[in-house]
């Protein structure tokens, strides 16, 4: 009986060797059909290649269409009677501030083109030429109004490209640090010493607004990055006790007086300088509908700068508060879009770049609008896509480019299933490590 073999049980499984298992196996399909239909690497392909339009942020093409549109119409405004004395025509102006706005549709279509995340290998070489041509403008610039601000004849301005950069650059540094950004010796010490000097050397030209505009919005990168509360509360402070002896011992005298007529225009606004008494008078002439278009007076020879620095002012007198209000609305539009494409950004460069793009326009426009009303003190302050400038409107059609682009991968790339997953653990949680995806989560 011991020799005799145990029958074989239904749920005992048959024994194959290797060849018979290799003959048993199903062999793959080679090819489809040509009967059956092909749906899922189409399906894919489709989703690759999006058409140009279907990427695009529609939105925030528009806002910064009307903006553009309605900062031509204000610049021939300001500048109509000062062309005829000057060139003979009326238009000179308006057509150099189209010349502008076509150089800046070049950047903004090609920043929109190329992919952002290539410029994340350039940021390094980026910065250094931005300081480059910021110690060049010291020793090489030309001599305006007691400041050294341009180069080529004042047709390049280095402090308005060297804000882009900063948002840039930091964009990646300190979307790569990760949880580090809290800390002292990863975070805010590096992140001091690089804003530091940027924003040194334009104080040094002395450009008091553009250096503002960078330490604001570096600021706030460096927050929305995870940067530690008290930490950042220090570092302002002490940006804020160095700028205070900046301005009263190392500045021309005219800083100070601007402060000083400032301080005392907050309980009587007869003490203001005489560029916010003008814009005060621009906006009281104007109500609530305006003058009209083209007939404001406070442009002739009044009020100072008026289709650059003073250009809100003229908004006001010209087509009163509720055209004043639908210019702000914009830029409140703006900024909405800018963070929406921030949030769903695919990676924390793109959501730095993005917010730091937003935050850098939306800060422009608020410090111009906020000395206009004579909220702060007087400075020069471009109107974003809307006052006439040759560097400042290049850079910032460019920046705007750079969001549109954000938003164009993001949409592009976020609908392929490898790129969905990637979506996944790119995004940063609020500990700014990387968010990992659960196991079987589809």
């Amino acid at each position: 009986m011991a020799d005799v073999p145990l029958p074989r049980t239904q749920t005992e499984a048959p024994q194959y060797s290797d060849d018979e298992m290799l003959e048993a196996a199903p062999r793959p399909i080679i090819a489809t059909p040509r009967s059956t239909a092909r749906v899922a690497a189409p399906t894919v392909e489709g989703e690759r290649k999006k058409s140009l339009i279907a990427t695009l942020d529609i939105p925030l093409i528009l806002v910064v269409s009307v903006l553009l549109g309605i900062g031509a119409m204000m610049v021939y405004s300001t500048t109509f009677y000062w062309s005829t004395l000057e060139w003979d025509s009326d238009s000179y102006m308006l057509g150099l501030h189209l010349r502008n706005m076509g150089v800046g549709a070049i950047a903004l279509g090609l920043m929109l083109l190329i992919d952002y995340r290539i410029w994340k290998r350039f940021t390094v070489w980026m910065l250094l030429a931005a300081i480059s041509f910021l110690i060049g403008v010291l020793l090489f610039g030309d001599r305006t109004f007691g400041a050294r601000r341009a180069l080529i004849a004042g047709s390049y301005q280095p402090g308005e490209l060297a804000e882009l950069v900063v948002v840039i650059y930091l964009a990646a540094w300190l979307g790569s640090k990760g949880t580090k950004v809290s800390s002292f010796f990863y975070g805010l010490l590096p992140f001091t010493l690089i804003v530091g000097v940027v924003g040194g050397l334009v104080v040094a030209q002395p450009d008091l607004s553009t250096a503002l505009i960078i330490f604001i919005s570096a600021g706030i990168m460096f927050f929305l990055a995870g940067a530690d509360l008290r930490q950042l509360l220090a570092g302002a402070v002490i940006v804020l006790a160095v700028g205070i002896f900046v301005l009263q011992n190392l500045l021309p005298i005219y800083a100070q007086e601007r402060v000083d007529s400032f301080q005392a225009s907050i309980t009587d606004l007869t003490q203001a300088n005489w560029h916010t008494q003008q814009a005060v008078i621009a906006f009281m002439n104007g109500g609530w509908f305006g003058r009209g278009l083209g007939q404001g007076l406070q442009k002739f020879r009044a009020l100072p700068a008026p289709h650059t620095d003073s250009i809100f002012a003229v908004i006001g007198e010209e087509l009163g508060v509720l055209g004043a209000g639908f210019v702000v609305a914009l830029y409140v539009a703006f900024a909405i879009r800018g963070f929406r494409i921030a949030r769903r950004a695919l990676d924390p460069f793109g959501a730095l770049l993005a917010a730091g793009i937003t935050i850098w326009v939306v800060t422009q426009a608020l410090l111009n609008i906020a000395v206009m009303t004579a909220l702060v003190p007087s400075s020069g302050m471009p109107l974003p896509y809307i006052s006439y400038g040759g560097t400042s409107m290049v850079v910032l059609m460019a920046g705007a480019g750079l969001l549109m682009s954000i938003h164009r991968v993001s949409v592009r790339d976020s609908g392929t299933p490898e790129r969905r997953q990637d979506a996944t653990a790119y995004r940063s949680r609020g500990d700014g490590r990387a968010r990992v995806p659960r196991a079987g989560r589809r």
